[in-house]
């Protein structure tokens, strides 16, 4: 291996990594954000609450209860961190559009809306409210925004 391979090699080694940790960064902020929503009645319940409670209620009851907030957390986290990575992936072109973080974050809502919570039997799924569906489009643009972010500004 050549000497000046190194640095370029170690960078794009590292980018997922680093994203993925712009993803986990990006969902704790969606927390944050959903806390007001929820807060202020716009939201009924926060998708990942509302996944383990009524997508996977068996996986969910698995969990003592005292530790059930803090799971749905972490399992929100870790797919943020998830998403993060993805983007790292995706092609530079892409990532290099000014739009690519909201769009990338729409993407994401997108997937959730048409097929994770029809799949799953969601109650958001079956009587969708606007006000909801905007503050989870609200949120997901903020995600793809932090998680664009992660984009090494040298290249």
């Amino acid at each position: 291996m050549r000497t000046m391979d190194f640095p370029a090699r170690a960078r794009s080694n590292i980018a997922p990594w680093r994203a993925a940790g712009r993803g986990v960064v990006a969902a704790m902020a969606m927390t944050g954000m959903r806390r007001v929503t929820t807060g202020l009645g716009l939201v009924r319940q926060a998708p990942p609450e509302t996944i383990a409670r009524e997508g996977i209620p068996e996986l969910f009851a698995r969990v003592p209860a005292r530790y059930r907030d803090v799971a749905t957390e972490l399992a929100h986290w870790a797919y943020g961190g998830a998403g993060g990575a993805a983007f790292a992936v995706l092609p530079r072109s892409f990532q290099r559009m000014p739009a690519a973080g909201p769009v990338y974050g729409l993407a994401i809502w997108l997937a959730f809306e048409r097929g994770v919570a029809p799949a799953l039997r969601l109650l958001q799924a079956e009587r969708p409210r606007t006000a909801e569906r905007l503050a989870l489009i609200g949120d997901h643009v903020l995600y793809g925004v932090l998680v664009a972010e992660s984009r090494d500004a040298r290249h």
